[in-house]
């Protein structure tokens, strides 16, 4: 792949609304994405178009929201649609390249709950396109076929990811942990059955400020990594760089990098039903099989791990990986 797999980046539009997106926060992999491409560093990166298996669409989602929504937010996507669909329309008025294969050697990137958006305003225009989402939702038109699954990470400033604080296997005391707001109805359901109730299962909405989120990510066996307003949490990629083996509840999310990673071998999924059931279904987890999955939640760290200018087998180069396998499956007629 390295070195066959080419991606022109197009030149069209200007910033903050192309060619640059958030670095920080819950939304900065959309933004190191396009900063990767942007970066001239890159591997992957075609001199030329004529060079490139695939093409990318440098437009912040995040960007779009934060310039044309504000300081009057509303909740219609039509301005969102407008700015992605034009920029489409003068590529494929200016290049052959979408033409001809109908969009289905590009992609985009967004991390943001309001990316699958993008798409629903035209179907037809969108049919082919490859989104990479963070909001990687089944029950909502995500398409593990054509459309690739974005790992969402909180980065803090001055760092590329959540600290590493994990702790070997015996010393770790915590059966599960969960703290975070009451974002949506499965969060709503979590602290239904669990909030401040239980000593094994800890779940909280908010920690005492004498308490640290990730030293007790750090001392827990299974952290529980319930969606919230839409079905990625950051938690998910916390609890792996704090070697915790995570416990994915919820009903529709596609995982990330499925393609390759067999998520049943270092993970616990629970369906949204069976909350009540989190501790009987933890507690039956025996010796042998937990100290597996947290074993291979060790292995797959380097995954997860977001590096710039991108290395081998690191978060960015995976997601380079899950599109050049949909590349593939695009004939020319």
């Amino acid at each position: 792949m390295e070195k066959r797999f080419k991606v022109w980046v197009y030149k069209e539009g200007e910033p903050p609304l192309f060619h640059a997106g958030p670095m920080k926060g819950i939304y900065s992999t959309e933004g190191q994405f396009i900063d990767e491409m942007e970066s001239g560093k890159s591997t992957f990166l075609a001199r030329h178009p004529d060079e490139a298996l695939a093409f990318f669409v440098p437009v912040s989602v995040v960007r779009i929201l934060r310039y044309l929504y504000k300081p009057h937010m509303d909740y219609h996507r039509g301005r969102l649609q407008n700015v992605v669909t034009d920029y489409i329309d003068i590529l494929s008025k200016k290049y052959t390249y979408w033409n001809r294969s109908s969009g289905a050697d590009h992609f985009f990137v967004s991390c943001h709950d309001w990316g699958p958006d993008v798409s629903t305003a035209n179907p037809t225009l969108y049919k082919n396109f490859i989104r990479v989402l963070c909001n990687a939702n089944a029950s909502e038109g995500f398409r593990p076929a054509r459309d690739v699954s974005l790992p969402e990470i909180t980065i803090p400033y001055k760092e590329l990811g959540p600290p590493r604080l994990g702790r070997a296997p015996n010393n770790r005391s915590i059966l599960a942990f969960f703290a975070g707001g009451c974002h949506g109805h499965v969060r709503e359901r979590l602290f239904q059955y669990w909030k401040d109730k239980d000593q094994d299962v800890q779940v909280h909405e908010y920690l005492p400020k004498n308490l640290n989120y990730f030293e007790l990510m750090s001392r827990t066996k299974f952290c529980l990594c319930p969606s919230g307003y839409e079905v990625a949490s950051p938690r998910v990629v916390e609890s792996i760089y704090s070697g915790c083996v995570p416990v994915i509840i919820s009903d529709s999310y596609v995982l990330p990098f499925s393609d390759v990673l067999d998520w049943s071998e270092f993970s616990i999924h629970i369906p949204v039903a069976r909350i009540p059931e989190i501790k009987v279904i933890l507690e039956g987890i025996s010796m042998t099989e937990y100290l597996k999955k947290q074993k291979l939640v060790l292995q797959v760290q380097r995954h997860f791990m977001v590096h710039r200018p991108a290395k081998p087998y690191d978060l960015l180069y995976m997601v380079f990986h899950s599109v050049w396998l949909r590349r593939l499956n695009v004939k020319f007629s």
